[in-house]
């Protein structure tokens, strides 16, 4: 049992350093950092911090077996429900939800959960990567999945590990949704998320890119299909009701971002007010900074 009342630190990039480059802000825990944190869970009886992840991981169990060194066997656990460990490490307001819920919060920080479900994906990725994932042999069932974004993979991801034979279809051109055209490279560096979908990928889920969903009901009626499911998500936009919102040099925070993920990188000139102050307008105001502008939040 570890008593320390705040979480073990986590090494990152040195604010006037990363204010100036895309790459990763966090540089995860190493073995022992993460052993040290683990060691502060207290295994509590009743679990509550399971009770605040919305894919019911079970959180001390995947901690007991980080603190025991088994990290194999913690990626096990966690991948039991969770199918993108490595985002949901790294992306997931944990704050508000497991941790949130942690008993050691009370009277200090909580286990940093976030830190070791990221920490046990990237040793999965590193030492052992995908060359054992297992095909669970076909039932026979067909599923189409539209949207290849969170909700979409994880139901592929789900539907696969019951047998199911699944083709996901998406307009874009790769996978991932507003993880890939949404969340900026420094908080979800897209070598990860390529290597969590091609995890998904190996259980033998097809990718259909480039795809236009028309008529479902003709689909599922010719056999091609017995289930589907939509995930759309929610990539567009919501304009501002504000004088002169339509103006030319107004941009969406979506456009912004998604611009990022091309080669084009958007125009924004030298001073820039970002309206809100939600997650969405930070990552513009953050994305902003390292582009060489003067961003403003403006926020009520």
């Amino acid at each position: 049992m570890n008593n320390q009342m705040t979480k073990t630190p986590m090494p990152s990039q040195e604010p006037d350093v990363r204010n100036k480059n895309f790459k990763e802000v966090a540089l995860g825990y190493t073995e022992e950092m993460a052993v040290n944190e683990a060691q502060r869970c207290l295994n509590c009886k009743n679990k509550p911090c399971v009770t605040g992840c919305p894919v019911n991981v079970r959180i001390p169990e995947f901690i007991a077996k980080v603190a025991e060194g088994d990290f194999a066997g913690a990626y096990e656990v966690i991948t039991s429900t969770n199918s993108l460990p490595a985002v949901c490490g790294r992306v997931c307001p944990q704050e508000t939800q497991c941790e949130g819920k942690c008993v050691r919060g009370i009277k200090g920080e909580p286990v940093a959960v976030g830190r070791l479900e990221r920490f046990v994906a990237d040793w999965h990725i590193e030492h052992i990567g995908n060359d054992k994932v297992e095909k669970i042999p076909s039932n026979g069932k067909k599923a189409a999945v539209v949207g290849a974004g969170p909700a979409g993979l994880s139901a592929a991801y789900h539907l696969a590990r019951f047998g199911h034979s699944v083709t996901v279809k998406d307009s874009a051109e790769a996978a991932g949704g507003m993880m890939r055209y949404g969340i900026p490279k420094y908080r979800l560096p897209r070598n990860i998320l390529d290597r969590e979908i091609a995890r998904i990928a190996a259980l033998g889920v097809r990718f259909e890119f480039g795809a236009e969903v028309t008529d479902l009901k003709e689909e599922m009626s010719a056999g091609r299909f017995d289930a589907v499911f939509l995930g759309t998500g929610a990539s567009l936009a919501r304009r501002a009701y504000i004088p002169a919102g339509d103006a030319s040099h107004v941009l969406d925070a979506v456009s912004v971002l998604r611009s990022m993920e091309g080669e084009a990188q958007p125009l924004l000139g030298r001073r820039v007010v970002v309206y809100g102050g939600g997650n969405t307008a930070i990552d513009v105001a953050r994305t902003a900074k390292r582009l060489g502008a003067e961003p403003l939040v403006v926020y009520s």
